[in-house]
This record gives structure tokens, sequence and C-alpha cells, in this order.
């Protein structure tokens, strides 16, 4: 704690990152006491310039980040969170509050927002699924370093199945909580990881979409 530099205001920012995926979810600033109550409680707290407060998030949403991982940068005046998030991570209920793009493969593009932080791709509904599911495919014909899917599939099938588990007893746990927020993030994570076992046993989303045709 004596090693790092807050400012004058005696802030140091911080820089929040899902741990299994490296996303970086939103950036905000602690002081002394907030990063004590973090490290104590081991959820993120923080304070707030705007209201000159401390809070914790997702005491009010529910959305609360798990601390897995806190490093401070060379120069001491940053710091990394690594977080299991635990629901959206930005207050319009996007995942990260990183989603307006600016420039995208090169071009610059126009910024707009909406009220549920939703960008071009998602706008596109049920087509979000057939391009995760060919980027799952992709990583694993193009393994790429530092890719979670690609981890995956170097694990095996039986770090697949135990993820997989894990992500549908917390969309259990969600929905018994009456928790929508963290059932529809939950959600998300069990298709994610039901994707990765999909392509790892040779199934498309074809032969999915054909059953679903013969049993209606």
């Amino acid at each position: 704690m004596t090693e790092l530099k807050f400012d004058v205001n005696g802030l140091i920012p911080a820089v929040v990152q899902d741990v299994e995926t490296g996303e970086v979810l939103m950036v905000a600033y602690m002081n002394e006491e907030s990063l004590k109550r973090s490290l104590e409680t081991g959820k993120t707290h923080f304070w707030s310039r705007s209201r000159q407060k401390l809070w914790m998030k997702g005491e009010t949403s529910g959305h609360w980040q798990e601390i897995r991982e806190i490093t401070a940068d060379c120069d001491g005046d940053t710091l990394l969170v690594k977080v299991k998030q635990h629901g959206p991570a930005c207050h319009t209920g996007a995942r990260s509050c990183f989603y307006r793009n600016l420039v995208k493969d090169g071009e610059h593009l126009e910024l707009k927002e909406t009220a549920c932080g939703e960008n071009k791709v998602a706008a596109n509904g049920a087509e979000i699924l057939d391009e995760l599911y060919r980027v799952i495919v992709d990583r694993r014909q193009n393994p790429k370093e530092g890719s979670y899917t690609n981890y995956l599939f170097d694990k095996g099938i039986d770090k697949i199945l135990k993820k997989l588990g894990e992500e549908a007893a917390e969309t259990i746990i969600a929905a018994k909580n009456r928790a929508p927020g963290e059932v529809i993030y939950e959600t998300a994570d069990l298709l994610y990881h039901l994707f990765v076992l999909l392509v790892e046993q040779g199934i498309s989303l074809d032969d999915i979409y054909n059953e679903l045709r013969r049993r209606r």
C-alpha cells in the first residue's frame, strides 16, 4: 500500500478486467479506504468522485465483482483488478462499459449509444449466436495466444464439461434468486460454454436447428 502513488485527491485509477476472458469491463477510482475494503471483503469497492462517497460495485444492482487478483503497474499509479463479474458491469445493462466503437477494423465509426448499450452486432438478434459459434470454430482451427477458448480446448473435454456444469449451476442459482440481470449474464456464459462443447464434439448449429425443426 505504501508504494502506491495516489493522486493529489488521494485516488488511484483501477482498470477492472474479466479474469477469464481478459475483457476490460470498466474503469473506476479507489482511495486507500476503498482499496482496503476491497482486500478485506474480496468484492470491489470504489470512491465516487461525483457523490464523494465510498461505494461497492453491485450494492444496488446486485451485479457485484468477485476479486481474483489485484496488480499495480510499474509506476505504482494504476491498478489492474481482475474479477469474476456477476451480471453486467455497465449501468446501461451492457456486459462492459466499453461497447461504443470509435474505430473498428481500421474504419472510423459514428459513435452511437442506445439505452441498453446495444451495438451493431447485438442489434442483429439471434445472428450473434451463429457468429459466436464461428468464432469458436476459428479459435480451434487457428489458435490465438491468450485466448480463453483455446485454453478450454487445450485442457480438454473434462475442463469443458466442468465449466459447463458450473455455468449451468450459476444460471440456476440466479433464477432461484429472481435476479434477471444475473440470469441474462449467466445464460450468455452457459451458451458460450455449450457452444465450445459442440465444437469439441464436431456438432454444428445446423445439427441442433434440424433437431428442433424435427421436434416442431
